[in-house]
């Protein structure tokens, strides 16, 4: 029977051989996939607490793929693992390594020097990465948690508000959301810091 998924805006279409590695065959709809991967998610979210994790760490290749792994490896068999298809969203597969790199650098840059407040630095790294889009699945989600790590294990700060809300199905919030993301896009990322620390959706 297969895999059968409604894509809707902003999400990114999973190739034939992608859908699948999909470990818990029983799943068939988007609605059981986006369970299970909740499931997994908060499983990755608790592995994260009370974790004493130095910068350097965290603003690595090593610990982006790991933090993936832990959220969707119950579900993916390519969790943590680049992409190696061509998506209609970031860059070239062959590309990843190099632009991950430069996102990075630029971060420790920031850090070292204070070149922005603790919520832009956050936002803009959630920003690059999901434009990089590393994954084959789960971008949007994994640069949302790689942000609030960023705010309570770098900067010893609250989590942004955008928890409270289901960003994952079609929604007002969703749909401010991606609003937000295709502004920072062309340059402007006050729209996605303040859509992260509102209360409202």
């Amino acid at each position: 029977m297969g895999l059968d998924v409604n894509y809707i805006d902003g999400q990114t279409p999973l190739e034939e051989d992608e859908k699948e590695s999909l470990l818990i065959k029983s799943i068939t709809t988007r609605g059981e996939l986006d369970e299970f991967e909740q499931l997994n998610i908060e499983k990755a979210i608790q592995w994260t607490i009370g974790k004493k994790w130095k910068p350097l760490f965290i603003l690595s290749e090593n610990f982006i793929k790991i933090l993936h792994k832990k959220m969707f490896s119950d579900v993916w068999s390519w969790a943590g693992e680049f992409r190696k298809t061509n998506k209609n969203i970031g860059v070239d597969k062959y590309e990843i390594g190099i632009y991950l790199k430069q996102l990075l650098d630029d971060s420790l840059y920031w850090f070292e020097n204070q070149t922005y407040s603790d919520e832009e630095f956050a936002i803009r790294f959630k920003h690059r990465i999901v434009k990089i889009h590393c994954f084959a699945n789960g971008n949007g989600r994994h640069s949302r948690l790689m942000a609030d790590i960023i705010m309570s294990h770098i900067f010893g700060k609250p989590l942004f508000n955008w928890n409270r809300r289901n960003l994952n199905k079609k929604s007002e919030a969703r749909s401010q959301y991606l609003l937000a993301v295709r502004i920072a896009d062309s340059g402007d990322i006050n729209p996605l810091i303040n859509f992260a620390k509102s209360k409202k959706g």
